[in-house]
């Protein structure tokens, strides 16, 4: 990716994120606590300047795409820009919010802007959708996701044709949970935090149909 060190994207100081020390996984409570921080203490730094340091977050907005009880479960292929994550798969699509994503939209919620922007780059979709937000995501177990935190939403579609753009870097597909298990071990470590709860709220849903 050209010029990628001199890309300013936005960050938050992770002592402001994690006042009492970082916690691991993937969460789903006080997320307008972190939103309110985000929007309150965000900075653009470039990226080149924070890829290593762990003392800043960069915010990543992480779509989950749903059309029914399928996912899209995408695949980095070897043009993927992303050395360190080919091959892998990868249940949300996402990236960088981008200076120049609120430059020109003066009060609007870089979040959201970055959602959108990243949505749109990555898939084709024709389709009405609308979006809420289901966790969050810290992981420090390597060096790609520990200078990261992920705000996860779940795209909600009303027709299942969706493709990736760039076809020779991804491939995707709509899979159910289930169908998707089999590629578990191979996923990205941010994708198996995510079909673990995706799974556990799947199984509690059912649960809860089948006492009624």
């Amino acid at each position: 990716m050209p010029g990628w060190k001199t890309e300013e994207v936005l960050v938050v100081r992770r002592d402001e994120v994690f006042p009492d020390g970082a916690w691991h996984g993937f969460i789903d409570v006080d997320l307008e606590r972190y939103l309110n921080v985000i929007s309150s203490q965000f900075e653009f730094r470039r990226r080149g300047d924070v890829e290593e340091d762990p003392a800043f977050q960069q915010v990543i907005p992480y779509v989950v795409f749903r059309h029914g009880d399928r996912y899209f479960l995408t695949k980095r292929l070897k043009e993927s820009s992303e050395k360190r994550l080919r091959h892998l798969y990868s249940l949300g699509v996402g990236g960088h919010i981008n200076r120049a994503d609120i430059s020109d939209r003066p009060g609007a919620d870089p979040v959201i802007e970055g959602l959108r922007r990243e949505f749109e780059e990555e898939v084709v979709y024709e389709g009405s959708w609308t979006h809420r937000m289901i966790g969050l995501l810290n992981d420090d177990s390597n060096d790609v996701s520990r200078v990261h935190l992920a705000l996860v939403f779940e795209v909600t579609g009303d027709r299942p044709e969706i493709a990736i753009r760039e076809t020779s870097k991804l491939d995707g597909e709509l899979l159910s949970l289930e169908e998707m298990k089999i590629y578990y071990l191979d996923m990205e470590s941010w994708s198996q935090l995510i079909y673990d709860h995706l799974l556990a709220r799947e199984k509690a849903a059912d649960a809860i149909g089948g006492a009624q």
